[in-house]
């Protein structure tokens, strides 16, 4: 007979599964390769240089502040090396390197860190980093030119050009064609300039069902269903599709709305987050100052998880909605 003294029971649930967050986090540093391999392709061997420092940044500022409030260092579970990439992918390539280590102790420390650790923030932390990175907003919209020469670690001087959202926010058409768009011939962040490589990396997290489909779908349809229907200039499709292969559209809809820890648990709730999304980032971009609303979208939406969880949650099973008791004034009559 079983000795029910050496049984322990725990809390649900009790099923086990073989992925762990290191192998999930090692499934996003996969699938985002295709971008930096064009961004190398694009850019030039500093595309890689920005990645690497910003990914060691957000490790050591990890690393660091465990080791110095005593906590367990998880450092080898990748989460901090998938923000390091992340923030970089949406830096311009010629960003000093110091800015780049503010923005991994912004994104580690204040975001994630100071909240609890991975799991328990509330916001993005690479795009709360890009968002606080806005303060130097001379360094935040300066373009190099596809294949300019510049140095690995030194800041370059270099002169800025006009990306295709700047062109699309004036409501013309860029100069760069929809091919050129969606491979990434183009000027723009390090990681957001190639929409197949991007979409690519996305379809290899579906497989791998890292991510579901909801949300993405969700985001880039509402952009693609109102960029088309109130389009900014002569040809609905044209704009639609420059719309959708242009800025950080495909990074944010694929590998920053999907966050575990600041995106809904429900189906519906992705739904809803993935609708939101698109309809604050088409707002942004037709009516606000910059010409980009990808990361402040999905930040307002990541304040909202909290109340469409609520308000998504299913009925628990075999649960019966009691009958309305009638009023006294009614059982009288």
């Amino acid at each position: 007979m079983t000795d029910l003294n050496n049984v322990v029971v725990s809390s649900s649930p009790h099923i086990r599964h073989e992925d762990s967050t290191r192998q999930i986090m090692l499934d996003v540093i996969i699938s985002l390769m295709p971008a930096l391999a064009i961004a190398i392709y694009v850019f030039g061997p500093r595309a890689l240089t920005v990645t690497a420092v910003s990914a060691a940044g957000c490790v050591g500022f990890e690393w660091l502040f465990q080791k110095l409030m005593k906590k367990p260092i998880t450092v080898d579970d990748l989460s901090a090396v998938v923000t390091g990439i992340l923030l970089a992918y949406c830096l311009p390539v010629s960003s000093p390197m110091w800015m780049v280590l503010i923005g991994d102790a912004f994104a580690i420390i204040i975001v994630k860190q100071l909240f609890g650790g991975i799991g328990k923030n509330f916001m993005n932390p690479a795009l709360s980093a890009r968002a606080f990175l806005m303060s130097f907003p001379v360094i935040m919209t300066t373009w190099p030119a596809i294949r300019t020469s510049m140095p690995l670690f030194a800041t370059p001087d270099v002169v800025s050009t006009a990306t295709p959202l700047a062109a699309l926010k004036t409501g013309a058409m860029p100069n760069a064609t929809i091919t050129d768009m969606a491979l990434g011939m183009v000027s723009g962040c390090i990681g957001e300039i190639s929409a197949l490589a991007l979409l690519a990396g996305g379809i290899y997290l579906l497989s791998r069902r890292v991510i579901s489909l909801h949300t993405p779908l969700a985001y880039l349809g509402t952009v693609a269903l109102l960029t088309f229907i109130f389009p900014q200039g002569n040809n609905p499709v044209s704009f639609m599709l420059a719309q959708l292969c242009s800025g950080g559209l495909m990074l944010g809809a694929f590998f920053m709305a999907t966050d575990y820890s600041t995106s809904p648990v429900t189906k519906r709730g992705q739904v809803i987050f993935g609708v939101g999304c698109g309809l604050l980032t088409v707002f942004i971009r037709y009516f606000g100052t910059l010409p980009e609303g990808v990361s402040y979208s999905i930040l307002v939406m990541n304040s909202t998880v909290f109340l469409i969880d609520k308000l998504t949650r299913p009925r628990k099973y075999g649960f019966v909605k009691p009958q309305r008791q009638p009023k006294k004034e009614d059982a009288a009559k």
